[in-house]
């Protein structure tokens, strides 16, 4: 019995269920001695496993299941079976797609009034999944673009720095074109600049990492000048025998984030002149810090921040004097410049990184400092010049940094060393020393969507081709 209840699965108590306890006894003896003959017992044949398919599931798990997958793979999904191919025709599916691949959080009556389901209006946002996130114009004054969901359209929104000048102000937007999604047969795509801003017709190319939209010249209220693109970027395009007006865009990405980062990296308006801010771009590799000029003109500005190369403060602030901050800064210029052309030649690296100021205890490669340091008085040399004086009047560190500038004309950028300050997570500074120049960074405030690098290597190309 015992034997019984352990290949049954039940106890005694509960009663056999094992075919055997209904045989014959004299079939149960022949049996036993089929098992056990030559007293040795012979192996006893495991089961087959259950078998188990997924349409066994129930209808809700499965889906629980789909809505969690990507849309790109249920239309393959829906051709497995029948059973899955109505499954597919649940709303809510479609719903959670819209909902995390496009950001769509409208409610079910605005669709219903409009006599459309998610499962259609997801059909209608897929082919421009791709122009989702942040942009860059590719000729003229080089202008942000964000393209988002809103509401039941794909807007997309001119982003300009802050109009009082101020680098802690939030940036401005305006719609630039509108691709409606409540068209029965197709997405219609309205330019919304123009006569009287009204809404046109507007042709759209899309392409992984760009994309162009063009309108008929006349649609828009200023002649476009001789020249092949005007100050906001439009390039004219000659097409059977029409005029456009077409503009061009890269895709941005945000620079990722590491846990050993000094602070957050992410969008930061600067204040270069006083007439207008820019847009930059704080990220980091490694040894270094990359500030780079993402809106503006098309001249190249970017900060290369030497982060192992820190400046010490002297009683608790940077140098007052502008000539010793000059000569400490020049040393560890040299310093770098010497060992550049050591790596070129193919010599040794230098094994002394350390330099010794009289102006200034020590700067080396001594690593950055911890997030928790505590900040220290800062005040801006004498004689050097800010267009913006509301700064910051502590800071957390120093280090030595170039301002890599390329001309208009000219293949290779001219490089002018100077003091890059961190004050806090949303503020830093460069003292361009050349020019005896401050520059105040602080960081956007606007959020944008869609703006995460696929990889790495990803972000890294589209810094290079910036």
């Amino acid at each position: 019995m015992e034997e019984c209840a352990f290949l049954c699965g039940v106890g005694s108590s509960r009663g056999c269920r094992c075919p055997q306890k209904r045989q014959r006894p004299a079939e149960r003896a022949a049996a036993n001695a089929k098992r056990w003959s030559g007293g040795i017992a012979s192996p006893m044949l495991a089961p087959p496993p259950p078998r188990c398919s997924l349409q066994d599931l129930p209808v809700e798990m499965l889906v629980e299941i789909f809505a969690s997958l990507p849309g790109t793979d249920l239309p393959s999904l829906a051709l497995a079976c029948t059973k899955f191919h109505h499954i597919l025709h649940t709303d809510s599916i479609w719903r959670r797609r819209c909902w995390e691949e496009f950001g769509f959080r409208e409610n079910l009556q605005d669709l219903k009034m409009i006599g459309m389901s998610y499962r259609e209006l997801y059909a209608k946002m897929f082919p421009y999944r791709n122009i989702l996130g942040l942009w860059q114009l590719d000729h003229g004054y080089r202008t942000l673009l964000n393209v988002v969901v809103d509401g039941l359209c794909i807007t997309g929104w001119t982003c300009r720095p802050s109009l009082n000048t101020h680098v802690d102000g939030l940036m401005q937007f305006e719609p630039l074109f509108r691709i409606r999604l409540t068209e029965r047969k197709s997405a219609t795509v309205e330019c919304m600049e123009g006569r009287h801003s009204r809404p046109h017709n507007r042709h759209m190319q899309i392409q992984k990492d760009r994309f162009s939209i063009q309108c008929i010249k006349t649609d828009h209220q200023k002649d476009s000048p001789t020249r092949p693109w005007d100050e906001r970027g439009r390039v004219l395009v000659q097409e059977d025998g029409q005029q456009y007006d077409c503009l061009t865009y890269r895709r941005l990405y945000l620079p990722p984030r590491h846990p050993d980062d000094l602070i957050r990296p992410g969008l930061f308006q600067g204040k270069y002149n006083a007439y207008c801010l820019t847009i930059a771009m704080l990220s980091f590799h490694g040894k270094y810090a990359r500030v780079t000029k993402i809106m503006g003109i098309t001249k190249t500005l970017a900060l290369e921040i030497h982060i192992m190369r820190r400046i010490q403060l002297r009683d608790g602030e940077i140098s007052r004097s502008f000539n010793e901050l000059s000569l400490a800064v020049q040393e560890i210029d040299q310093q770098v410049i010497r060992e550049q052309q050591q790596q070129e030649d193919g010599t040794e690296e230098s094994q002394g990184h350390g330099w010794q100021s009289p102006a200034l205890p020590s700067v080396g490669e001594s690593g950055a400092a911890a997030p928790e340091e505590q900040p220290v008085p800062f005040v801006l040399p004498v004689g050097v010049q800010s267009r913006d004086q509301n700064y910051p009047r502590t800071c957390r560190m120093c280090f030595y940094g170039v301002h890599m500038v390329t001309f208009h004309g000219f293949t290779y950028p001219r490089r002018f060393p100077g003091v890059f300050i961190l004050f806090d997570e949303n503020h830093f500074g460069f003292i361009w020393l050349e020019v005896k120049y401050f520059i105040l960074y602080s960081r956007v405030q606007n959020t944008f969507q869609n703006v995460e690098a696929p990889s790495p290597q990803a972000f890294l190309e589209m810094l290079k081709n910036i």
